[in-house]
């Protein structure tokens, strides 16, 4: 059933309206997002961090062509490997495109798992204006190499250890960008990793997809063997013989930096696919974790109804939100 957007009495309504689909890696997002799309006449905004570069095609999962077709994505192949993008820059385009989305009455759907881009658009997030430091966010990234994300952390500890609890030292770039912002403002940084403080703008409907955690790492462990077989690692060579290095941000993205660092002699194949399957399982778990945090999201449970029930209660939700006002 399609939905006219052009409805005369819920401008408000329809202008404020947001579906956000996220989840972990490998819990079908992408076949549910394109679902709606087609049942609501729409497109898809993308929320992931590692399917904005050009040439990540397999690694990162990308929706395949034919998956396009059948609903249009956006922020999807929008910079260069060796170019640096912030969640910054994410933000502005997303709700450069939700703009569009609105002049054409369209409900925009913002399908991903990367949490930090979702929150960019659900909360009012600071981003400050302190400008970038090249030359100390390399100090610390080799220091990160050499000795550890931990010590880096240590860093960040000692300039606001109440800040330093907020964030995993795993999370090495945002450890950086507080690092990096803590040396330049005299009053500290505005934590906007953790802004709680809603976008006015928006009224987020947010489907917080997930799994049972056997099956999801089952998927996960498979969609990995069928990277492999689709030719990850000559993806992944072929990105290195174009320049792409380990000091690239996107060499670090899982599937990239697992494959690279086998290809550059740190370890074998199949310690390689080992290691991408464990990083996934982790990621998928911190995402978890992270979309947990959303007690306003709507949780389905694709091990317990199937995909077309799952359409079907994510249909309802946005009916009730966009016409129980009538």
């Amino acid at each position: 059933m399609k939905i006219n957007n052009k409805h005369a009495n819920n401008e408000k309504i329809v202008n404020k309206d947001i579906l956000f689909i996220v989840g972990p890696t490998a819990v079908g997002k992408t076949d549910i997002a394109i679902e709606i799309a087609q049942r609501f006449d729409t497109e898809i905004i993308s929320a992931d961090s590692m399917q904005i570069y050009r040439g990540f095609e397999i690694g990162s999962a990308k929706p395949t062509q034919s998956e396009r077709e059948r609903a249009a994505h956006h922020l999807i192949d929008i910079c260069d490997p060796k170019e640096k993008f912030s969640v910054m820059q994410y933000q502005k385009l997303a709700l450069d495109k939700i703009e569009e989305f609105r002049e054409d009455w369209k409900l925009p759907i913002v399908c991903g798992g990367t949490g930090l881009y979702i929150n960019s658009l659900i909360y009012n997030m600071d981003f400050s204006d302190v400008p970038e430091n090249p030359q100390l966010r390399k100090e610390l990234e080799e220091e990160a190499v050499k000795y550890g994300n931990e010590q880096v952390h240590m860093r960040l500890e000692a300039l606001n250890p109440e800040l330093a609890l907020k964030i995993h030292p795993n999370r090495l770039k945002r450890v950086i960008r507080a690092i990096e912002v803590l040396n330049n403002k005299e009053d500290g940084i505005q934590d906007f990793e953790n802004s709680k403080v809603r976008n006015e703008n928006i009224n987020p409907i947010v489907v917080f997809l997930t799994r049972d955690r056997e099956e999801l790492y089952g998927r996960i462990e498979a969609r990995v063997d069928v990277l492999i077989r689709r030719g990850l690692i000559d993806e992944v060579r072929s990105l290195l013989g174009d320049g792409l290095t380990r000091d690239d941000i996107s060499y670090k993205g899982i599937g990239y930096k697992e494959i690279g660092d086998y290809l550059q002699g740190d370890y074998d194949e199949s310690r390689a696919i080992e290691l991408l399957k464990r990083n996934t399982r982790r990621y998928a778990k911190r995402q978890i974790t992270w979309f947990k945090a959303y007690d306003f999201a709507h949780v389905i449970n694709l091990s317990c109804v199937s995909n077309e029930c799952a359409c079907e209660e994510i249909s309802a939700i946005i009916r009730k939100s966009r016409f129980d006002d009538e």
